[in-house]
């Protein structure tokens, strides 16, 4: 089936999809392209990679412009999508329609290719960047999830996922090493019940990374869930992180390059689209630096060797390397006063590294205009440190998960990898002190970090 009439050269298709994501108005050419992947006007845009393209131009309130490519019936479309917040919607322009050989999928291992051929209770595949592009639409009710609201989502809004039997995430292994996931161990979000993912790796044309065909598989009640809490891999830090480290600085110099505009003029979209390759660089480059962390963190021998510090010190020191973030969002910092001591026994670098990501994540829910607050006190045993903001606050029910591995109060919000409160507060105990939180929807948080104060010095 052709999607458009090819004697007209280079046609141009227009869209207004509403803020909610419905499909508002389309030439008859996306119409057609939409409802053949099962969706029509007046409901969700189901064109994943449409979807995803205006849920992220409506977010940064830019215009984004890329290349997609669309599976249509026998063939794949190659397309060139802009799309243009308008108000509430955002008006997409899709030209550059090109039908290209259907991707096929390289031939998997003998067990990644029973469990998806038999041994699965649905489907799931992914994009490059694991945000997920298809679930199997009958697995919804039957398992408590809504597949439609999920597509074009991160695949951990589906799947907490958990360490696999040798204490590592699988995952992490086939994406480094391009080879498919066997048995990643994970938890579905929508109900709490214990999943086996499996998936082949997909490639594009290029033969470059494309994602992943996989399928998820319920595990009985009487199988026992991996254990906790656990050690990472060690496969990760022994040469794997830095090999990371190296393309992903060089992605993010030459996409901070583009957008400065340092070898001549840019369209302004490219420019802001270079910008958004350097912060999701930048994304990544952190995430390797919190698994490099996890794994030290959850080694059976693991210490902090203690040493006298200044808390109200290493709070104004890591106030003011979070102060040019704070002043471009708006939120102004207010730090302990520079005569305030206060004694207390840790690792400087550790407890900076603590409030660095306190601090930077109450920069992140705080509204423009507000305060950020860092205060230090002291009892008869304990420094004490608190970083309140006037943000949205965190839900009672929320409040033990926040501090476990991968987990964010919303999966949907961009920043974070929901590794940051679970190193801090597995630090934050090494140090023989705590980690907590005291909060409430809408009213704000407040994290407190204590510490043993040094007796001598009290």
């Amino acid at each position: 089936m052709t999607m458009f009439d090819p004697t007209i050269e280079n046609p141009i298709a227009h869209a207004i999809v509403a803020a909610d994501g419905t499909l508002v108005f389309a030439d008859p050419a996306l119409v057609a392209l939409n409802q053949r992947a099962g969706g029509m006007r007046g409901a969700p845009l189901a064109v994943p990679q449409l979807a995803t393209i205006a849920r992220l131009a409506r977010r940064l309130g830019i215009v984004v412009s890329r290349s997609v490519v669309v599976a249509d019936d026998e063939a794949d479309v190659d397309l060139w999508v802009r799309a243009q917040p308008d108000g509430e919607n955002v008006r997409l322009t899709v030209s550059g329609w090109r039908e290209i050989a259907a991707w096929r999928p390289t031939r998997p291992s003998p067990e990644v290719q029973g469990f998806l051929d038999s041994d699965s209770d649905w489907r799931w595949e992914t994009d490059a960047a694991l945000r997920l592009t298809f679930v199997t639409l009958d697995a919804g009710p039957k398992h408590g999830f809504d597949p439609f609201a999920l597509l074009g989502q991160p695949l951990t809004a589906m799947f907490a996922l958990d360490s696999g039997s040798d204490g590592g995430l699988p995952i992490l292994d086939s994406l480094a090493r391009r080879r498919p996931m066997t048995a990643q161990p994970a938890r579905l979000r929508s109900s709490g019940r214990a999943v086996m993912l499996t998936a082949n790796v997909r490639y594009d044309v290029s033969g470059d990374f494309a994602g992943f065909v996989g399928a998820a598989r319920v595990i009985v009640e009487d199988t026992p869930a991996p254990a906790e809490p656990s050690v990472l891999s060690a496969t990760f830090t022994t040469g794997l992180d830095k090999a990371l480290r190296v393309p992903l600085a060089r992605i993010v110099a030459n996409a901070d390059s583009i957008n400065a505009q340092s070898d001549g003029p840019v369209q302004g979209d490219y420019a802001d689209y270079a910008a958004d390759i350097a912060t999701a660089g930048r994304h990544l480059l952190s995430l390797v630096d919190d698994l490099v962390d996890l794994q030290a963190v959850e080694r059976p021998d693991f210490m902090i060797a203690p040493e006298p510090i200044d808390l109200a010190d290493v709070a104004r020191r890591a106030a003011g390397l979070l102060t040019v973030r704070a002043a471009n969002l708006g939120v102004s910092i207010v730090r302990p006063a520079t005569d305030v001591r206060v004694p207390a026994i840790g690792d400087f670098r550790r407890v900076l590294q603590i409030l660095v990501n306190l601090v930077g994540n109450a920069l992140r829910y705080s509204p423009r205009g507000s305060d950020v607050s860092v205060t230090v006190t002291r009892d008869a045993t304990h420094a004490v440190l608190t970083v309140a903001d006037q943000g949205k606050g965190v839900a009672p029910e929320d409040q033990v998960r926040i501090f476990e591995k991968f987990e964010r109060v919303d999966t949907s919000e961009a920043g974070g990898n929901g590794l940051g409160l679970y190193i801090a507060r597995r630090l934050a105990r090494a140090m023989q002190g705590d980690l907590t939180v005291e909060s409430a929807s809408g009213e704000g948080a407040r994290f407190v970090l204590t510490l043993p104060t040094d007796p001598a010095r009290h």
